[in-house]
């Protein structure tokens, strides 16, 4: 009688009445929106398909880097992302540089900024944060083995004592090789000056310096800072010095060193590539 009122088909009626039986298929896409969505808001928005789907894969999770897209993008969800660059590179026309070479050369001169043991080939940089405060100036030391931030400073000047601190983290943190650590910068007065050379030498650091002018001399140490601030720091303002110098240091230790993917760490968290170094037994790092 009521299929006959509503001039509906019995077959629609019963499909209506019996619950709905997901498929496999169907059932598993629910499971890995819910993960990937999960995922995403863990990273706060930080991580891209690529990322996602890497840390997804070493939580035991099986799902390709398209199937991670098409679930963003049904979703609208992406990687927070915002472009911005500002130079800090300021050149002592007098320092005394011409012991000091460019040791992230190949045989056949070719720029070569790897590293099979932590701790031996490091790099780092200077670069602004603002603040309500005023500026906020942030110096790296980057293992070239895991892209590990091993050693970080932050201080409201930008002197030679601001990179020589940073240097120091490293250092009495155990993350530097002891014996002969290889740092290269671009050619900032703060890298060339008497402090820091004198601060190199007497710790067993050998200095490396690219060319005038020539960026990708130092483009690891520049791609950090573009995460840095792309994924994190131009999506926030900070009153205060002290506010953007807790949250820096969260997205180092926090984040980027500890869950992001690194590619120079053959895509694991740069935290454990360091880790699965030192149990391998191998030596290279100090005690």
């Amino acid at each position: 009688m009521m299929c006959r009122a509503l001039k509906v088909s019995r077959a629609s009626f019963y499909r209506w009445r019996t619950p709905t039986v997901p498929s496999p298929r169907a059932a598993r896409h629910a499971m890995l929106v819910e993960a990937v969505t999960a995922k995403y808001d863990e990273c706060a928005g930080r991580a891209g398909r690529d990322q996602l789907t890497r840390l997804l894969n070493a939580d035991g999770i099986a799902v390709s880097e398209s199937t991670v897209g098409v679930i963003l993008r049904e979703s609208s969800l992406r990687a927070v992302r915002v472009r911005a660059w500002k130079t800090t590179t300021v050149q002592d026309p007098q320092a005394n540089v011409a012991h000091i070479g460019n040791h992230m050369l190949d045989e056949e001169g070719n720029r070569d900024f790897s590293s099979s043991v932590p701790g031996a080939r490091l790099c780092g940089d200077i670069t602004y944060l603002k603040t309500g405060e005023g500026w906020l100036y942030l110096a790296t030391v980057i293992d070239l083995c895991t892209g590990m931030v091993i050693g970080w400073n932050m201080d409201d000047h930008m002197r030679a004592s601001l990179c020589i601190e940073a240097l120091v983290m490293a250092r009495d943190h155990g993350y530097m090789d002891s014996d002969q650590a290889i740092y290269h910068s671009d050619r900032g007065a703060q890298y060339t000056s008497v402090q820091f050379q004198k601060w190199c030498a007497g710790n067993n650091v050998t200095q490396s310096m690219g060319a005038v002018g020539v960026c990708w001399d130092n483009a690891v140490a520049e791609n950090f800072f573009s995460h840095l601030k792309t994924e994190f720091y131009h999506h926030h303002s900070f009153a205060t010095r002290l506010a953007a110098r807790t949250a820096v240091m969260d997205y180092i230790e926090s984040w980027y060193n500890r869950q992001r993917p690194n590619a120079r760490a053959c895509h694991r968290v740069p935290v454990q590539a360091l880790n699965d170094y030192r149990e391998s037994g191998q030596t290279g790092l100090a005690a």
